[in-house]
């Protein structure tokens, strides 16, 4: 056998070693995808109840909202018509305006002011 020969053998076993090296790789990456589809299959069986309580409790939260909703409009249009109301009294009732605001000024005085001191007792004691 000549030098040839050896080379020949030495080149048969090293891409053996590469196929076997190839082959691993391929084996381990099918594995790979077997595992990621069986884990998107879980997912998915898990993921499609979660999804349908979700859609349910927002459909029961809506509800209320709604409720909610409706509400506040009517709130609204009340206090409109309250704001109307008294924009239409203090428009038509100018004096009756100029006297409540008088009287307010004096209630507001009259808090103001300290009340007199009230004077005690003096006891027996302190009068000698």
């Amino acid at each position: 056998m000549g030098p040839g020969g050896i080379a020949t053998i030495i080149l048969a076993i090293s891409v053996a070693v590469i196929a076997l090296a190839v082959a691993y790789a391929v084996v381990r990456i099918g594995r790979l995808v077997d595992q990621a589809s069986k884990s998107l299959e879980e997912l998915t069986l898990e993921a499609t109840p979660l999804l349908e309580e979700v859609t349910t409790t927002v459909t029961l939260v809506n509800g209320p909202l709604h409720a909610i909703n409706k509400v506040s409009k009517n709130i609204e249009e009340v206090s409109g018509k309250i704001a109307e109301a008294t924009g239409s009294f203090a428009d038509k009732n100018s004096t009756a305006m100029k006297v409540a605001g008088g009287l307010l000024s004096l209630v507001q005085a009259t808090k103001g002011k300290k009340s007199p001191v009230k004077r005690t007792k003096k006891s027996k004691s302190e009068q000698e």
